[in-house]
């Protein structure tokens, strides 16, 4: 296959596998998004979506949410993990949305890193799930499946970001990092991979990859 043959058997696949793609984080306009993916960040989205609602029952907005203090949204989210610095973050950062954009999230890639806790990855995805910006947000999971199929090194989220930019349309990307994600989650995990229910890696993948998954199944057997 050539490369531009496997990226039509990429994107044609996750198309035939995930025609529809809900937004994994539960949440009801760009703030509460943005706090739900900013709560994600090494933890669960299934964790997250036990804890916003406990949180967004309290605050739904900046102007509600700075009545709150910092210890009061650090016990709310301590079950996400890294509750000192989210707690702060938020806490910030809706001060700075009220001060500067009128209590609004910015569309604006540039406005929303400055945020304090709010990384190129959050960015992203808010500029994606929220806006309906283009954007590909890099998680663990893109970051394996990007590797296991050839079309990037591995060696940093930022390279895997350009390489999946340069390869697949820019009109795919707000959908098409969600049903990569989708399916490293069912098909392609990182633990308790099974090369043959992956059709995709097993089409497509790195022969390297592929030849060390064998061959630990042998040494298994």
């Amino acid at each position: 296959m050539t490369k531009k043959e496997k990226i039509n058997y990429i994107i044609n696949t996750l198309e035939e596998y995930y025609p529809t793609v809900p937004i994994p984080l539960d949440h009801t306009d760009p703030y509460t998004l943005l706090i739900a993916v900013l709560l994600s960040a090494q933890s669960t989205d299934k964790r997250v979506n036990q804890i916003t609602p406990l949180l967004f029952d309290r605050a739904m907005n900046p102007y509600q949410m700075i009545k709150l203090s910092v210890e009061e949204i650090r016990d709310i989210i301590r079950p996400v993990g890294l509750s000192p610095m989210k707690s702060k973050g938020i806490y910030e950062l809706s001060h700075i949305l009220i001060d500067n954009y009128n209590g609004e999230v910015p569309a604006d890639f540039a406005a929303l890193e400055s945020l304090p806790a709010v990384g190129h990855k959050t960015a992203s995805v808010v500029m994606s799930q929220a806006f309906g910006i283009p954007a590909f947000p890099v998680d663990t999971h893109i970051h394996r499946l990007m590797y296991r199929w050839g079309l990037s090194n591995g060696k940093s989220v930022t390279q895997t970001e350009k390489d999946a930019k340069r390869l697949f349309p820019e009109e795919l990307w707000n959908k098409l990092h969600l049903q990569i994600i989708y399916y490293a989650r069912e098909y392609s995990p990182a633990r308790g991979w099974d090369l043959e229910k992956d059709i995709i890696t097993k089409t497509v993948g790195r022969k390297t990859v592929i030849r060390e998954y064998l061959s630990k199944k042998t040494r298994k057997i």
